[in-house]
């Protein structure tokens, strides 16, 4: 055997010792502070029994990673249910990089230690119940920090934010009782790209000049605020730009022209607001609900092809939907509810093929539109069927039947007539069914889905007999029975909105931003 045949033998037999042999165990140092970190709470959620059963090497800890050198390097201890104070012992952690204790439950404040340690990169205390005002440190201390990614959203922080937030890259602070402007440090944060501070009370205004020094900003949040004034036109030179909320607050006046300059911008949301203009043409949701918009459906809206969501409810639109909209070939979520547009809307509306997914959705109660006689062919599958407008005249139509996903219905305190067709005990994944105060007549059907719902979904209708109600159809005069096509039904609403899809898609985007930092 050649000594070129040898070698890799050699090599695969040292690669297999050196993997087996036992890792570098924790420092005793290391050990003591996580031990002393422990202590300090009111009730450690198990850790004390988990970490016993582990041994004595804190490598081996549940929630505790360490580098090859037995360092502890990261404490990832999320949703644990964990009370008391946080200990600053994890501060002492020479080498800790992340710290991950969100979704518990305790008390005090944020140390300073841990705020400003001269080794952790990632702090993460996402509701976590943590209050009282946020540590402090002179400017010239804070900027030579090492920490990245700082979440402290969805506590009890009160008072302002500190002024030095050093070399972050995100920042998340919503959902606090933070008070006061934002700090001119604020802005010295170059290397920010995510700043996120929605539902406190800030208030004052974006300054142009303090903007533009965020260059590698993509997303900015300061939703839910009492900002005021307008939005600077410097706001333009943030080309990484992808999301803008500033939605609910006090601001007003003309969009900049220069928003069209941030090219990857795809996310506005300026609800609760008094803007005017135009947006950028590669927007994919536009939020603008409860915005004082009046008049026509901004002809604008027409450039922005790449939409995907646009809602525009509670607003004083006004005049009919205009033929531009089915343009939008991406749109699959619109919401104009609550406004007062008028007549009808162009059958082309149904053609466009993002809606005729079976997620896709249209929100039009509280307007006093109507829409064409067109057949609904199979590929359209309602999700939800609860924001009929009210006021319906007509009968149940039989082509409901064949809306096979649909898993809601309510048509309640409108003036249906006619009977219950039979078929819709074949819609089997509907969970909600209400059709009570109504003038249907005839049987309930007592066999399929319909038989699984409470009496009151059908309450208040004087003609319906059947078991469910306990009313004897033989004492009760039979409604006529109308079988009707989708030609002859003239449909005045179709499609409706499930909201929780925005909660879990924020969600979902809140950890994959994280994820990213935490890898």
């Amino acid at each position: 055997m050649s000594s070129f045949t040898v070698l890799p033998v050699v090599l695969q037999l040292f690669m297999l010792l050196f993997l087996a042999s036992p890792a570098t165990p924790c420092t005793e140092q290391d050990k003591h502070d996580l031990l002393q970190f422990l202590a300090g709470l009111s009730r450690d959620g198990g850790l004390t029994t988990s970490w016993r059963n582990n041994g004595t090497d804190c490598c081996e800890w549940e929630g505790i990673s360490c580098n090859g050198d037995g360092a502890v390097t990261g404490v990832s201890l999320e949703s644990k249910g964990l009370e008391g104070p946080i200990s600053p012992f994890l501060a002492n952690l020479t080498s800790l990089l992340r710290v991950n204790l969100l979704h518990n439950s305790f008390s005090g404040g944020l140390p300073v230690e841990l705020m400003f340690s001269g080794s952790i990169i990632v702090l993460d205390v996402n509701f976590s119940r943590l209050n009282g005002p946020l540590p402090k440190l002179p400017s010239l201390v804070a900027t030579d920090r090492p920490l990245q990614v700082l979440n402290i959203s969805s506590n009890l922080f009160s008072s302002q934010f500190p002024s030095a937030i050093g070399k972050l890259k995100v920042l998340k602070a919503g959902n606090n009782n933070l008070s006061g402007i934002l700090p001119v440090e604020t802005f010295h944060a170059t290397l920010l790209e995510y700043l996120s501070f929605p539902n406190n009370a800030l208030q004052g205004k974006l300054d142009g000049a303090h903007i533009v020094k965020l260059s590698n900003l993509a997303t900015l949040d300061l939703g839910g605020n009492h900002f005021s004034a307008r939005i600077p036109l410097s706001i333009g030179l943030l080309k990484r730009l992808e999301e803008l909320h500033l939605g609910s607050n006090n601001m007003s006046g003309e969009l900049p022209s220069t928003l069209g300059n941030c090219t990857n911008l795809r996310i506005i949301d300026l609800k609760f607001n008094n803007f005017i203009g135009d947006l950028g043409k590669n927007l994919q949701l536009l939020v603008m609900d409860w915005c004082s918009l009046t008049g026509r459906i901004p002809t604008w809206l027409s450039k922005l092809t790449n939409l995907k969501i646009l809602l525009l409810a509670s607003n004083r639109l006004t005049g009919p939907m205009p033929r531009w909209i089915n343009s939008l070939n991406h749109l699959f979520l619109l919401d104009i509810s609550n406004n007062s547009l008028t007549g009808k809307i162009p059958i082309t509306l149904m053609e466009m093929p993002m809606l005729k997914l079976d997620k896709a959705a249209i929100y039009l109660d509280s307007n006093l539109l109507d829409l064409p006689t067109f057949y609904v062919g199979p590929s359209l599958q309602y999700r939800m069927g609860n924001a009929w407008p009210k006021v319906l005249r007509l009968e149940i139509p039989q082509s409901i039947c064949n809306l096979t996903n649909l898993q809601g219905l309510d048509w309640s305190n409108n003036h249906l007539t006619g009977a219950i067709p039979a078929a819709l005990e074949n819609l089997h994944f509907l969970s909600h069914f209400n059709i009570s105060n109504n003038d249907l007549g005839g049987p309930i059907p007592t066999t399929g889905q319909l038989s699984t719902f409470p009496t009151f979904s059908f309450d208040r209708n004087p003609k319906l007999c059947g078991s469910l109600l306990i009313r004897d159809c033989s004492s009760v005069e039979e409604a006529p029975v109308y079988i009707i096509s989708a030609r002859e039904y003239s449909m005045k609403v179709i499609f409706a909105i499930a909201f929780g899809l925005f909660f879990g898609v924020g969600v979902l985007y809140d950890q994959l931003v994280l994820f990213r930092y935490f890898g």
